[in-house]
């Protein structure tokens, strides 16, 4: 694929060009070229892989986005003990500084996927070639842009804005663009992606994963939501409603490496087992959910590092008789992991993670698991169109989506009456039962009443130490001391 080498001090870099046929290929960050633009529709295609390389990686999806539930509460580092994933305790403590490992992480992990969206929506309106292949393209490259820029406005506020690829005669060191210029980029690129991108119905086998008109549907009505635009979001809702997506009818469907890009899929990172790569290099293709999150000493999966430990107050929030229980979480007399029980001693809190396990008998080795990590399901659609109902005064309405999400979940339907405030507390408690561990959590926190629920809710399991301030992320020091124009987050 094509070989890239990205400054962060800058956060904008330039490009050159090999090809490469596999949709998951990784791409080598290691050669810096400002001339090899891509020329014809494989090249540009190879650009566009390229670019959703980053979500793959340690600083997005491979493990800071889902370790944010730890932040969120659900759940502990665990972990080694000690210092291990110090940097993640720390977050989660929120005695988070500015050279704090997993922030650094998170600034960074973005920009290089911007950097190569951008090259794609320079270079393909001059490109002489199928024109589907090209309105493809530059969807998904507008997609991935918006996404990679929501996850860098939710954990940072204002951050510099580059629409183009720059090279070594421009501005290498931006300043930060107000958050509200960012969200307007987001909307418009997402709208640009809903017009360009085709359905996923239309992706033959060796495309699942793409990006699809569902996709920017549903993370553009998450980015109304965010925002408080509800009927927008419910508007967005609707559009995807009428795309064919379904919930799986077994919840742990959404879970089963035999049943990826699903029918209740809209946007999932891809992971595969031999992808050629270390492990721990950005290039690995496989994920670490499994590894990670597998409890130590059980010999249930390979690796298992004892990451993401559930704690009793998220486990006292089932209900009796919910199936999603026994599938997101390990706990002593519950169901055997592939034929093994699990004992309370295998971790601190007395349990882990289950959802993202890949069984030992399946996947042996520690660095081959190819469990896809969901980004936006149907599910989420759902609860997104009940809340949004709810906020605009529909609560009636609303229980409708909130109910076929519980009915999945073998509980019944919420008491009918709830007011307003009632409705919101128990759309928001099935947000948090349904997509546990799935790295939704904080955001639900800090977007709600400007983040006050979340402060609300974090103080109320004893993490005093979360403050307003903490509602953003600290600027990485290093970036500011790279880059003289960037300035740092109130309070830090």
């Amino acid at each position: 694929m094509k070989n890239t080498k990205y400054f962060m001090a800058a956060m904008v870099i330039l490009f050159l060009s090999s090809c490469s046929d596999d949709f998951l290929d990784k791409q080598p960050l290691d050669t810096i070229n400002t001339k090899n633009y891509p020329k014809t529709a494989e090249e540009l295609v190879t650009v566009v892989n390229g670019a959703y390389q980053p979500l793959q990686w340690p600083k997005l999806y491979n493990l800071r986005m889902w370790t944010s539930d730890i932040m969120a509460g659900n759940s502990i580092v665990g972990a080694g003990g000690g210092t291990d994933g110090i940097e993640t305790q720390n977050m989660s403590n929120f005695t988070v500084q500015p050279d704090n490992a997993g922030v650094l992480d998170l600034w960074r992990g973005p920009w290089p996927g911007i950097l190569m969206t951008n090259i794609v929506l320079k270079s393909a309106p001059t490109l002489d070639i199928d024109e589907n292949i090209k309105d493809r393209s530059m969807g998904e490259a507008y997609f991935l842009r918006a996404h990679y820029y929501f996850i860098l406005a939710r954990y940072f506020g204002d951050v510099p804005l580059t629409t183009v690829p720059l090279n070594s005669d421009d501005n290498l060191f931006p300043s930060r663009s107000p958050v509200n210029e960012v969200y307007d980029l987001i909307i418009s690129d997402l709208k640009n992606a809903t017009q360009l991108l085709p359905p996923k119905s239309a992706y033959g086998t060796q495309d699942l994963g793409r990006a699809s008109k569902g996709a920017a549907y549903g993370l553009l009505a998450k980015v109304h939501l965010t925002l408080g635009n509800y009927q927008e979001a419910v508007d967005m809702i609707t559009q995807v409603e009428g795309l064919g997506y379904a919930l799986n009818p077994n919840y742990y469907d959404n879970f089963n490496i035999e049943n990826e890009n699903s029918q209740e899929s809209l946007f999932e990172v891809q992971y595969a087992s031999d992808g050629g790569y270390g492990f721990w290099d950005n290039e690995n293709q496989a994920s670490w959910a499994s590894p990670f999150m597998g409890p130590r000493g059980a010999n249930f999966v390979g690796g298992g590092y004892g990451w993401n430990q559930p704690t009793q107050e998220f486990m006292n929030q089932y209900e009796p008789n919910d199936k999603r229980k026994e599938v997101t979480v390990l706990y002593e007399g519950g169901p055997n992991f592939d034929g093994l029980p699990y004992q309370a001693s295998y971790s601190y809190t007395g349990y882990n993670v289950r959802k993202f396990l890949v069984p030992i008998s399946v996947v042996p080795s520690y660095d081959n698991s190819p469990m896809n990590f969901p980004v936006l399901r149907y599910a989420d659609v759902l609860l997104m169109k009940a809340e949004a109902l709810n906020e605009l005064g529909q609560t009636s309405d609303a229980e409708i989506y909130l109910n076929r999400i519980r009915n999945r979940a073998g509980l019944n339907d919420i008491p009918l009456g709830l007011s307003q405030a009632q409705f919101r507390e128990a759309v928001l408690k099935e947000r948090r039962m349904e997509l546990a561990f799935e790295g939704q959590r904080w955001f639900d926190l800090i977007r709600v009443n400007n983040g006050q629920y979340g402060l609300d809710f974090l103080h109320s399991i004893g993490k005093n130490n979360a403050a307003q301030k903490h509602l953003l992320f600290p600027i990485p020091q290093i970036e500011i001391d790279r880059n003289p124009n960037l300035t740092q987050n109130p309070g830090y």
